[in-house]
């Protein structure tokens, strides 16, 4: 009787393990784990930088304009020497369709208030990654005013001089709102800051639109 070897499996490609002082080869799997793991741990360290530094330029200009620190405003005409934070700005609009209310809000003290403490609750919220979303609605909110009142899409501003506009539409109160929401939609603030702590908080467990 004839005997009959027993068909040969194949074992399939494999990648050559490399053993060092006895330890298990590491496999593919593990490897495309750890790679997944390396990305998403520099793509949240991304966005906190990017979050760190968007908030201290809101920060540094609440600090400016209170203080005076002679950069954007001048030594001794901060808001607490009695200077208004938004009359140089909003006077000067000169296009746009908003330009008369602009003018007419302008100094006023509502305006001024509102304005500072939208400068500084952004800021806090995004160095220290609480309240994101709340930040964004807010941030996006004052860039809009802002983006309206510098007017991009004009070509010449109300007396007719050339408006020196370098872009019809995209400006960097855009970019920051984008920035913004961005940052609120990616959950930035769990890395480098507090959002994990903040998150786990009674009444933003209850109310999901503080996160």
């Amino acid at each position: 009787m004839a005997v009959h070897e027993p068909p040969h499996r194949s074992e399939g490609f494999r990648l050559p393990s490399f053993r060092s002082n006895g330890s298990a080869p590491v496999s593919v799997s593990d490897s495309t784990v750890s790679a997944r793991r390396d990305t998403h741990a520099a793509r949240a360290y991304a966005f906190a930088s990017l979050r760190l530094l968007t908030g201290f330029v809101f920060l540094w200009a609440f600090l400016d304009k209170t203080f005076g620190l002679g950069y954007a405003t001048p030594s001794g005409k901060g808001w607490i020497d009695g200077g208004s934070p938004t009359k140089g700005f909003l006077s000067s609009v000169a296009a746009g369709p908003m330009e008369s209310t602009f003018h007419s809000w302008a100094g006023d003290t509502s305006v001024d208030w509102l304005f500072m403490l939208g400068l500084l609750g952004v800021g806090v919220a995004l160095v220290a990654g609480v309240a994101l979303r709340f930040a964004a609605v807010a941030g996006t909110l004052m860039m809009a005013f802002m983006w309206l009142a510098e007017w991009p899409p004009a070509r010449h501003l109300s007396d007719g001089s050339p408006s020196m506009s370098p872009n019809p539409f995209v400006d960097y109160h855009l970019i920051y709102a984008v920035v913004l929401i961005a940052l609120a939609a990616v959950s930035a603030g769990d890395t480098l800051g507090l959002g994990r702590l903040w998150a786990k908080l009674p009444l933003v467990r209850r109310s999901h639109w503080l996160r």
